[in-house]
């Protein structure tokens, strides 16, 4: 079978992080969505999404398709509806269309195919917002580990190390040195090839995945994932980074998303909670306005490739676009524009090919050259979010 991952309206609620990639590759518990999925099919996946995102992430057309929802996290009883759907069925959660089984000729017609809608009865974890990220990767968190453990025997750790409880795992070539790590409040991944530094204090639930770095004496609260390759110092408690990304020194984050390759500054802080404890609003560039987020935590969304000086200051609720540099005194703007440069005082558009130029150095530096690609990608949402913009 040909499952197809398909991006539904929730695409334009979780811009800008979804700028740059489909629903499907946001990072949620331990795993992207993608890989949820077909760790639970068995299968590869292809997308279907946004038409300049598909020469990165391809479409594979077949005689028979099963689409399904790339905002919808995969669940056992879920996935066995799923492979037992036949021609023209849709398999539906209320309002919610989780999965299509499509013929090529009907899809590439564009006509409705006879269907029998199934309904669907068990438990359903969504993506609706940008909140939803760190909101739902605690409970993602946990089921993840439970599948990704399974049946295996992790690495044994060094005896400098104080663990309190049981709920840890660790895959081969992790090196973790005298630190705290307690499991009591969940369980705590330690990914392939990750390094834990001296005098860390880790609680969980958390995971790192393969190659991620807690550097010297960081503090981490539950409700956190480190992306491939991300260093984190200081202090965090309920982010998620997406991966190859920096926050490697002192300074706080919570209930923040940041995306792929950004950096931020050292002794830069983003505050989750106002003085008034009201529920936060986030910037919606779908809608163009602020909206709630259901929670009075809530810190910073960043997209791909921005990044801070040392000692900025995030505000409560704060979204940053894709491809920003952001310093300057006193709180940043609760919504920075894509390819914005500058700060509270004032900014100006970032030049598309310097940013890009930027960007390979980045890459370079972990041995990866950037793709024509994915320059293409950049271009594209330049042209899409700065178009007729004046400086502010």
């Amino acid at each position: 079978m040909n499952y197809i991952l398909f991006d539904d309206s929730t695409r334009e609620a979780l811009k800008p992080l979804t700028y740059t990639r489909p629903v499907c590759e946001v990072r949620l518990g331990i795993m992207t969505i993608r890989e949820k999925w077909e760790k639970a099919l068995g299968v590869k996946t292809s997308t279907l999404t946004d038409d300049y995102l598909s020469e990165k992430y391809p479409m594979a057309m077949s005689e028979a398709m099963l689409l399904i929802n790339s905002s919808v996290c995969p669940r056992a009883e879920m996935t066995e509806a799923i492979k037992k759907m036949t021609p023209g069925q849709t398999l539906i959660c209320g309002e919610v269309v989780i999965a299509m089984y499509k013929t090529k000729e009907g899809f590439l017609s564009d006509e409705e195919e006879s269907s029998e809608r199934l309904e669907y009865k068990g438990e359903l974890v969504k993506l609706n917002s940008l909140a939803d990220i760190f909101l739902l990767n605690d409970k993602e968190l946990r089921y993840d580990y439970n599948v990704l453990t399974a049946g295996r025997t992790g690495a044994k750790l060094s005896s400098t190390n104080r663990i309190i409880g049981n709920d840890i795992f660790v895959e081969e070539g992790a090196v973790v040195e005298y630190a705290t790590i307690n499991t009591t409040k969940g369980p705590v991944y330690i990914g392939k090839d990750c390094e834990v530094m001296e005098n860390s204090v880790i609680r969980g639930p958390f995971a790192m995945c393969e190659h991620a770095v807690v550097k010297l004496s960081a503090k981490i609260y539950g409700g956190t994932t480190l992306g491939p390759y991300c260093k984190v110092g200081g202090e965090l408690e309920n982010v998620v980074m997406f991966g190859y990304s920096n926050k490697a020194h002192d300074g706080f984050f919570g209930n923040s998303v940041i995306g792929e390759w950004c950096n931020i500054g050292a002794d830069s802080n983003a505050s989750n909670l106002k003085n008034t404890y009201e529920d936060v609003r986030l910037w919606s560039i779908d809608k163009q306005t602020f909206l709630s987020t259901g929670t009075i935590f809530c810190g910073t969304i960043m997209a791909d490739y921005s990044k801070c000086g040392i000692n900025t200051m995030f505000n409560t609720g704060t979204v940053v676009g894709v491809n920003c540099n952001i310093f300057g005194h006193g709180y940043q703007r609760n919504y920075i524009p894509s390819f914005s440069w500058g700060g509270n005082t004032g900014t100006r558009i970032y030049d598309i090919e310097k940013a890009i130029e930027v960007a390979e150095i980045v890459q370079k530096r972990r041995n990866i050259e950037m793709s024509e690609t994915d320059k293409n990608i950049l271009r594209h949402i330049y042209k899409e979010t700065t178009y007729n913009k004046r400086i502010s």
